[in-house]
């Protein structure tokens, strides 16, 4: 188990993601991967409000209610669920009015009464950043939110909500949740992290397996004849540099007899500050390589190895 941040919430180390319910992924489908990753021991899950409005015919929070229909369904114990706010049709943005009706809009999809983990999905600059704040730290106050966090923000910004939280008493963030992996890693090593470390929060990276590349289905840059949705988002990454690290993946996974996903995956979850990487499966067969993942442990060296053959990446370029 692992702590995010400084709070209370105590959680496996690895975030089942949320974002292929309602896509990928139907509602009986959702249900067995949901069911699996909780049979084997997973606790935590990562959805956002916005989830799947970008399908032909959904709306948005497609997939907080699928989740909320399982959490009445199956009645989990301790399952810790995180959610996102300002990029749902409805409730764009993070003015404090926006904030307030987007929360009881997603408590009332997924059934509960408290939002476990709440993140502020993507910066807003329109609005002043202490008005959004104050909202997260009123969710709080009021029993809505037991957590909050931010999600896509930069450091600088992170840094500005902490010493807006701190000066009017708001909650302060636990978690910062970044594109992080191990061909998109510059950007959050040389400013997120060292931020996280300094006030004390915890990373939960999305695209954890670059939308698929590093489970190592994609080596080749075409993309003619796969099915996947994120087949191009994974393809790009199939330059020589991208399979050198698939390669050396392979070769480290071998020696754990675990998978290449698997071994990304650990590779994440022993970065400076991660607690659990998302990831998200759309098929039942796809758990077991989430929760290798999440306990699978690397050597020191073999941490390495990898730090230097992704050292430059298609993400560097």
């Amino acid at each position: 188990m692992t702590r995010i941040g400084n709070s209370d919430l105590d959680v496996f180390p690895l975030s089942l993601g949320g974002n292929v319910f309602g896509w990928t992924a139907d509602r009986d489908a959702s249900f067995a991967v949901l069911d699996a990753f909780v049979a084997g021991g997973g606790d935590f899950i990562d959805t956002a409000d916005g989830y799947s409005s970008w399908v032909p015919g959904n709306t948005g929070g497609e997939s907080e209610t699928i989740i909320g229909e399982w959490l009445a369904s199956r009645k989990p114990e301790g399952v810790v669920v995180a959610t996102k706010v300002s990029q749902h049709p409805e409730f764009p943005g993070l003015s404090a009015t926006n904030v307030r009706r987007a929360a009881e809009a997603s408590l009332a999809r997924l059934g509960v009464e408290t939002i476990d983990l709440y993140y502020a999905h993507f910066d807003d600059q329109t609005v002043p950043l202490e008005e959004t704040v104050t909202a997260f730290g009123e969710l709080v106050s009021d029993g809505l939110v037991r957590n909050v966090a931010v999600s896509n923000y930069t450091a600088e910004r992170i840094r500005e909500w902490v010493e807006i939280a701190r000066r009017t008493g708001s909650a302060l963030p636990v978690a910062v949740q970044p594109h992080y992996n191990l061909v998109h890693r510059n950007d959050v090593e040389e400013t997120i992290i060292p931020v996280a470390q300094e006030f004390d929060l915890s990373l939960v990276p999305y695209y954890s397996l670059a939308s698929g590349f590093l489970t190592g289905k994609y080596r080749s840059t075409a993309v003619e004849g796969q099915t996947s949705p994120r087949a191009s988002g994974a393809a790009k990454y199939a330059t020589e540099a991208g399979l050198r690290i698939i390669d050396t993946l392979e070769e480290i996974g071998d020696a754990h007899g675990a998978s290449i996903a698997a071994t990304s995956l650990a590779w994440l979850r022993a970065q400076p500050t991660v607690a659990a990487p998302i990831a998200s499966a759309r098929t039942v067969e796809q758990v077991p390589d989430l929760l290798a993942g999440a306990r699978l442990a690397l050597t020191s060296d073999e941490v390495e190895t990898l730090n230097r053959v992704s050292e430059w990446t298609p993400a560097k370029a």
